[in-house]
């Protein structure tokens, strides 16, 4: 995802879902993102959840989700794992 798509206020055409959430999320558009990512039952979908609830602050749910995704609660900053998601996808 290129950087400069942030600055566009309309979505970017041709983006997998879990690409648009975390489009969404980097905008600040938490609700948009989750809607998304609610949406999708998989462990990378789960990996996104765990994300955004990380972003919002609730850590208790982060962490049921980063178990659900396989993965450990990072000690990443915000924007190195948001950089990390979006490069896997």
């Amino acid at each position: 995802m290129d950087p400069n798509d942030l600055r566009e206020r309309t979505t970017p055409d041709g983006l997998a879902p879990l690409l648009l959430a975390m489009w969404h999320a980097r905008r600040e558009d938490w609700a948009q993102a989750h809607e998304i990512t609610q949406a999708i039952d998989t462990r990378e979908a789960a990996w996104v959840h765990a994300y955004l609830h990380r972003q919002e602050g609730d850590l208790g749910n982060a962490q049921y989700w980063y178990q659900r995704a396989g993965k450990a609660l990072p000690k990443l900053t915000l924007a190195s794992e948001w950089e990390e998601i979006v490069r896997a996808f």
